[in-house]
């Protein structure tokens, strides 16, 4: 802790939401300045329950947006002469910060993109174009507009893409307030009919937004990659990370989400991350999913994440806390020198034996034996200064469970498809 550091005992971390990244950044703050992070949500779930280094709030629905501004203002009430840094990590809870901007920002530090450019980089589709006008790969990509699928004449666009293809809805936000039998986060559909069922259940279920249908880029999660960055109020790119993902989430709601991975500098994919980024005129945290194509090494942006992403600890265990660049930017108004955390360990939820039966790259998993054997092995729960019996408790059952979902959702390693 430098000496700007010890001027902030009035520093104040509010933190919307309850999972695994929410607990992160929780961890991130107490890690840097020791300070105690106050946690809205619509429940204490697991990841944030029985924790020392954070209070929570619970209020009566999470995703009702008066609400949550009004447990924000509360807080205000509560602590008017604190330093409030306000944050979140999911999509709507993001949205819902920067469009109440104008009421918030009286209170807090809030260190999000314009609206504006929330709503455009929040809509894969747009960030296909983004990265068709700055020369970053991504996927090719056709939009399917669902705002007049209430008419009897409306049809679907033509897909003259080869099957299997992706698909999945251009705004989250969005998908979230529609509910039907078969929801997914992303769809991999294999035919022509299969696509028809999706396009009706969501016609069906009220949805009048966009959905993207995507080439298939081949290869298993391992071909997956993550690059978190923050972007100060000058526009530089003071803090990058890169890691390779070695194990992606297979249910349904969590589809894609990574539960393993290297930390590994990539200068190549930093470089287009820092190319989208400066062109956009972001300002915040961004995480990117990247796949490479084996079929040529191709880096394929798929979309960016408006917030610092759900694994956000592979960053500070890689090197860099993110709560430093953050505070020492809007808290401090200090200009940081970029800094890329290159750090080499291991992030995982996973218990060892289940991460080692899907990894089938037999380089990667030497790499994963040595990590262990080096013990450059990181758990987003596991806090030296935050440690119980319940909190052990909760994550030995959170690992078994794991074992659990991949025997159902995943049940034997694939060679191809997402």
């Amino acid at each position: 802790m430098n000496a700007n550091d010890q001027s902030l005992s009035d520093l104040q971390p509010v933190i919307l939401g309850a999972d695994i990244g929410v607990y992160a950044l929780a961890r991130a703050f107490h890690r840097q300045y020791g300070v105690r992070s106050i946690v809205i949500c619509g429940a204490v779930t697991g990841p944030i329950a029985d924790s020392r280094i954070l209070e929570t709030r619970v209020i009566g629905d999470s995703h009702d947006e008066q609400q949550l501004v009004a447990a924000l203002l509360e807080v205000v009430a509560e602590l008017p002469e604190r330093r409030l840094v306000l944050l979140a990590n999911s999509d709507f809870l993001v949205s819902v910060i920067v469009h109440n901007r104008a009421v918030l920002e009286k209170h807090y530090v809030v260190p999000f993109l314009s609206a504006e450019l929330l709503d455009e980089l929040s809509d894969k589709a747009r960030f296909a174009e983004l990265c068709e006008r700055t020369g970053v790969g991504t996927p090719r990509t056709i939009v399917q507009d669902f705002a007049n699928a209430g008419s009897d004449d409306w049809q679907p666009v033509p897909v003259d893409f080869d099957y299997p293809l992706i698909a999945k809805a251009s705004s989250s936000a969005e998908y979230e307030r529609v509910e039907f039998d078969g929801k997914m986060k992303v769809f991999e559909i294999g035919s022509p009919d299969e696509l028809d069922r999706l396009w009706r259940s969501l016609r069906d279920a009220g949805f009048r937004g966009r959905f993207v249908v995507q080439e298939l880029i081949p290869g298993d999660d391992t071909q997956m990659w993550s690059v978190t960055a923050y972007v100060d109020r000058h526009g530089t790119v003071s803090m990058a990370c890169s890691a390779h993902v070695l194990l992606e989430e297979h249910t349904p709601a969590s589809l894609g989400n990574p539960c393993a991975m290297i930390t590994v500098r990539n200068d190549e994919m930093l470089d287009q991350a820092r190319r989208l980024l400066d062109a956009s005129g972001y300002v915040g945290f961004a995480n990117f999913d990247i796949k490479v194509d084996p079929r040529d090494g191709s880096q394929r942006f798929l979309e960016v994440n408006p917030r610092i992403g759900r694994n956000n600890n592979y960053v500070l265990a890689a090197g860099a806390n993110p709560a430093e660049f953050l505070v020492r930017d809007w808290v401090l108004d200090e200009e940081v020198a970029p800094v890329v955390a290159e750090r080499r360990v291991l992030y995982t939820i996973l218990p060892k034996g289940l991460l080692l039966k899907y990894v089938r790259d037999a380089e990667l998993r030497d790499q994963v034996e040595e990590l262990y054997r080096q013990r450059r092995v990181v758990h987003p729960l596991v806090y030296r200064a935050d440690r119980s019996m319940r909190r052990n408790w909760y994550i030995l059952l959170a690992k078994v469970n794991q074992l659990r979902k991949f025997r159902r959702y995943y049940p034997a390693p694939s060679a191809s498809g997402f």
